[in-house]
Parts: C-alpha cells; sequence; structure tokens
C-alpha cells in the first residue's frame, strides 16, 4: 500500500524522532502514535535517528504497544549505523556497522578534550556527556536526558556544537563526525549519515528514491535530516511534532 502526497504515490514514510515525532528524548505524545498507527496499518514506515534502539524502544514501540502494522515498522537507530525490525515474534537487528575499541577511545579522549578547551564542558549536566551507542559515540553537552528548554536555551543559534565538531573532525578525519540533536554532536564510521541508512533500506526493500517521503525537522544546510533530501528523496520540512502530525494526518486521512 502506499501513501499519496502532491499527487505522488509513496511506499515508504521515513522520520526523523526528536522533534519531528516527539520532543527530544520524550515518548510520542498521544494523537501522534495514534496517527502513526494508522499509517503503520497500511503502509510500510521508518524512523531513523541518532538515538540507540532503548530510546527507540521508551519512545515509539512502547507508545504504539501492540498493533496490527509492526511489521511494516522499520527502525535505524544510531543514524541508520543499525537497522532494527519486526520478526514476528520480537525486534531483530539486521545489521549494525560498530565502531572498534580504538576508534571509540580515541573519539571519546578529542571529544572530552575538545569540549574542555572550548569552554563547553558543563558541570550541571542531566546525566552523562559522553555515550558510547556501539555504533555511534555521542556528545550530549547537557546530558542525555536534559529537558527539552534547558537544550533549546543552551546553543540557540548552533555556533557551540558547531566549533565542537569542527574541533573534532579535524581531529579524527577517519570518522565521520555530524552535528547531531539540538546539543549533541554524534561520531561513527566514515560515510555514514542518515542517507547512507535510507540507502540501505532501498536495497534491501528493494525501494527507489522515488519511492520514499521523508519528515524531518532539520533540512537546513548542515542539518542531520539535510543529507537525506541531498540523497533526492522527497522531504517535508517540520518544525515539532505538532506540525508533522497536521502533514502526516492531512496525508493518512
Amino acid at each position: 500500500m502506499t501513501v499519496s502526497y502532491q499527487g505522488k504515490d509513496y511506499s515508504l514514510v521515513m522520520f526523523d524522532l526528536d522533534d519531528t515525532l516527539a520532543p527530544s528524548k520524550s515518548p510520542l505524545p498521544d494523537e501522534m502514535a495514534a496517527v502513526l498507527a494508522r499509517m503503520l496499518d497500511d503502509t510500510m514506515g521508518c524512523v531513523i535517528s541518532g538515538g540507540r534502539f532503548t530510546q527507540f524502544e521508551k519512545q515509539v514501540i512502547a507508545r504504539l504497544g501492540e498493533f496490527a502494522g509492526a511489521g511494516n515498522l522499520h527502525l535505524m537507530p544510531t543514524c541508520g549505523t543499525q537497522y532494527v525490525r519486526w520478526s514476528g515474534a520480537g525486534w531483530e537487528t539486521v545489521y549494525a556497522e560498530y565502531l572498534t575499541d580504538d576508534e571509540k577511545q580515541r573519539t571519546l579522549n578529542v571529544l572530552e578534550t575538545g569540549a574542555q578547551e572550548l569552554g563547553l564542558w558543563e558541570t550541571e549536566t542531566w546525566g552523562p556527556i559522553l555515550e558510547d551507542r556501539g555504533s555511534q559515540i555521542t556528545f550530549s553537552a547537557l546530558g542525555q536526558t536534559a529537558p527539552v528548554d534547558a537544550k533549546a536555551a543552551w546553543d540557540p543559534d548552533g555556533a557551540k556544537k558547531e566549533s565542537l565538531r569542527a574541533y573534532a573532525a579535524q581531529r579524527l578525519p577517519d570518522l565521520e563526525v555530524r552535528s547531531g540533536g539540538s546539543t549533541s554532536v554524534d561520531v561513527t564510521k566514515k560515510g555514514i549519515d542518515k542517507a547512507y541508512g535510507a540507502r540501505k533500506l532501498m536495497d534491501i526493500l528493494e525501494l527507489g528514491i522515488d519511492d520514499i517521503l521523508f519528515f524531518g525537522d532539520r533540512l537546513d544546510e548542515g542539518g542531520n535530516d539535510r543529507p537525506v533530501q541531498d540523497l533526492g528523496i522527497t522531504s517535508i520540512a517540520v518544525d515539532g511534532w505538532r506540525d508533522t502530525h497536521e502533514k502526516l494526518s492531512a496525508i493518512v486521512g
């Protein structure tokens, strides 16, 4: 089954998670869970985000509960470095592009040193600043569970985050260093971004670029959703989950 947008049919709808389907690090709101489940009854969907799978479990799976369209839901944690889908009995990992121990340690050292030198290492945080997600190392300036309003106020123009990204990219030329969420920097194996995940999924599901519709809140130049649009996938820019809910509801009906 497909959904139609501006006169064209799409076989799969792909979404960013934080600030697209839900507030940052928060569960899907009731209204969003309902329209997403309704869409998945008939059409394939994919969620791709920088969080690890346990974050997807809390934010997405737990909110959807048991629903008929589980087999249509494809999950791509850590920016597509992992792919998880419903097997009929549970959620199975299809692939994971794990970092080596050396790559992880070098990344952790560079991010911490850089944050200290740039004056970005905060002492009052909500959870760990650095997190090993297996296939991705993530720096979160205020910690993994910082409230949305605190994160929004920390770096409103993205300059702090960009300074650390540039610092780390220069010192980790063999790895991919990208801007993540509002206060985060993500490091993965070279060449991996959300476009990488989209290409992998297209290969597995035998889909083309024209078969996918994407929703993201960071489609601006340098935004972590931009690589999907640059791949040629039709992309809808949104400003928070309420905007996504309104636009998706108009498509799903």
